[in-house]
């Protein structure tokens, strides 16, 4: 089965500050995954609105680099996908189990999509869809170093089922994601997409997740409750008072284009009722 080509990959990367394809190296790579979750958000404003979420290469590609919108991991990390093998890099998309913010030893459903991406022998995960803990560099797969990254550091644990992702938060090393390396098609992600985006418990349905990453910083959106989250300092946080104001924030501070969409507006209301 051929893989779908990007139709738009000079666009993409002058989004992403290449004047001309780079080389599929560890550098190149680096700068990527770095780049895209400082230009390209993850937001899940069309769950909230009720419409489908479509994760074909085109419609994330007419979304994301026509419509001025971001995404979330089988938007984000299909297009991104794209891009590497569009760029001569060996990679392949894989998926997980969002355990973040789970009691420890917690297995969820299998709902997050990333990459593996293979370098002369050696093997890395790479993600732009992991919404405020969004790792900002591939990370290497088989070492249980920690590992630094341009924000949190992070860490690979293998275990008998997989490989656990953890970060170092406020100095503890908490469970992000489970994963492992078995082969996905397009039905998987239908599947899990289908799931995140319609079940009535998703949180992707019931509240407004948004991020971005900044030089030094995090910028995050949950309901009304915006935070920038620097490294080192305090988190700054402020509570947005109505949707006129959300719709300001998700523009101005995470380069959303909001679409006009009457549903949207009502249910944003009334995620910032009290």
């Amino acid at each position: 089965m051929s893989e779908p080509r990007l139709t738009n990959l000079n666009l993409y990367l002058q989004r992403l500050g290449f004047s001309v394809p780079p080389a599929p190296t560890l550098e190149t790579l680096r700068q990527l995954q770095l780049r895209h979750t400082g230009v390209f958000p993850f937001e899940n404003l069309t769950t909230l609105s009720g419409e489908p979420v479509l994760v074909d290469l085109p419609s994330i590609e007419q979304k994301v680099l026509h419509e001025g919108r971001g995404g979330y991991c089988y938007e984000l990390n299909n297009l991104f996908l794209a891009l590497l093998q569009a760029l001569g890099f060996d990679a392949r998309g894989i998926s997980g189990r969002v355990v973040m913010g789970q009691p420890e030893g917690a297995w969820t459903a299998r709902t997050h999509r990333l990459s593996l991406v293979i370098l002369h022998g050696v093997r890395y995960i790479a993600d732009v869809g992991f919404g405020g803990m969004v790792p900002t560099a591939p990370l290497l797969l088989d070492t249980p170093a920690e590992q630094l990254t341009p924000h949190d550091p992070y860490r690979i644990e293998q275990h008998a089922d997989g490989y656990t992702l953890r970060a170092n938060v406020a100095g503890e090393w908490r469970p992000m994601y489970i994963f492992d390396l078995q082969r996905q098609e397009d039905i998987d992600y239908a599947v899990g997409n289908w799931y995140v985006s319609t079940h009535p418990e998703s949180p992707f349905v019931k509240q407004l997740m948004v991020a971005r990453t900044g030089e030094g910083w995090r910028r995050t959106l949950n309901n009304g409750s915006f935070a920038i989250h620097r490294q080192g300092r305090e988190s700054e946080r402020r509570q947005v008072a109505d949707v006129d104001e959300l719709v300001g924030v998700l523009e101005s501070e995470f380069g959303i284009r909001v679409p006009e969409h009457l549903k949207l507006q009502q249910v944003l209301g009334r995620l910032l009722e009290p």
